[in-house]
């Protein structure tokens, strides 16, 4: 098994919102432990409003009011040893990004500036953070690691608006990649992209991590796509992790009932019976229902489910589940 080279440990990031007077509290992390592998794609699936961006946000260390760490850790294994990331300074935490770790945010509008030619762009970037490059230097490290890629080498001429929104998505990911990080956390990649548009996105993906053999954090909400491109994934549910398995161990045995409900939900070829998907709606992240936080939406909820929240507990070494109908015993706690 490979080595970990990022985790958490009861990882806690809220937003402390002042909204007329009146402090709320946003709780979008909360007490999630993680241990991603290094060379594997790591998925991370839920509903929209379930804390997935605010939980990569935090692994990338970006976090900024009214975003604030209130528990836990975060680890990158850096030369072989673990590095604690909030114990570095602002210009470690600056280096260590895109050097060792980079991130494909949502929208490659926020990425991309739209008044320069992309050619402009990558030399920006290479400026920032790889000093003694000429001009010419920057733009033939640009063309090569686009040619690399497999895309072409035009588009580094051409301005953002002149690109496809699947194109500037993959632009996005090449620029991520420029450096060759180990990390790459890459949120929802494949929004507003159609089927087809997404699969060159996705293999992009995969062969970036196949020829830096990184590791690739994925966030969508998009089952498909984690199906097809991860090794691993994690299911996100009201800012906490509920179950982690390999990607067929969430899809040929899934445990916790809100992942069957999600699989479940998948159209299947030859099948046209109605798909059942989750019942009711999610609960606000501000007031967050005593124990598990899916028991007013689980037909299989029992007592202790409305009272205390089970522990993630491990079942195996590739399977855990954070449910008191599924081995959980006295592990759970007050929420």
């Amino acid at each position: 098994m490979n080595q970990t080279i990022l985790r958490t440990e009861k990882l806690k990031a809220f937003y402390v919102l002042d909204v007329l007077g009146t402090r709320k509290v946003v709780k979008a992390v909360n007490e999630v432990d993680l241990e991603i592998r290094e060379n594997e794609i790591y998925g991370i699936a839920g509903e929209s409003g379930c804390g997935k961006t605010t939980l990569l946000k935090t692994l990338y260390a970006a976090i900024e009011p009214p975003l604030r760490l209130i528990g836990g850790k975060v680890y990158y294994r850096v030369n072989g040893e673990e590095v604690e990331v909030s114990s570095l300074s602002r210009e470690e935490k600056r280096k260590l990004r895109w050097e060792y770790v980079s991130y494909v945010p949502q929208g490659s509008m926020s990425v991309l500036n739209p008044v320069i030619r992309l050619k402009e762009t990558f030399r920006d970037f290479l400026d920032s953070h790889v000093s003694g490059k000429t001009k010419d230097e920057a733009f033939a490290i640009a063309r090569e690691h686009i040619a690399a890629l497999g895309l072409p080498q035009k588009i580094l001429d051409a301005y953002p608006h002149q690109l496809s929104g699947g194109m500037r998505q993959r632009v996005t990911i090449a620029l991520a990649a420029l450096l060759k990080p180990r990390i790459i956390i890459a949120d929802e990649p494949t929004t507003a992209l159609d089927v087809v548009v997404q699969r060159g996105v996705v293999q992009l993906l995969k062969d970036i991590q196949q020829n830096l053999r990184n590791t690739i954090v994925l966030v969508t909400h998009d089952m498909g796509v984690q199906a097809n491109i991860a090794d691993r994934i994690g299911i996100m549910y009201a800012g906490k992790m509920v179950e982690e398995a390999t990607t067929e161990g969430i899809f040929g045995d899934p445990l916790h009932p809100y992942t069957r409900y999600l699989i479940n939900s998948l159209p299947r070829f030859g099948d046209k019976t109605t798909r059942e998907s989750v019942p009711g709606s999610p609960p606000s992240l501000i007031n967050l229902p005593s124990g598990c936080p899916f028991h007013p939406r689980c037909p299989y909820a029992l007592e202790i489910c409305k009272e205390q929240m089970p522990g993630f507990v491990k079942l195996d070494n590739n399977h855990k589940v954070a449910c008191w109908l599924v081995g959980e015993g006295g592990n759970g706690k007050a929420s």
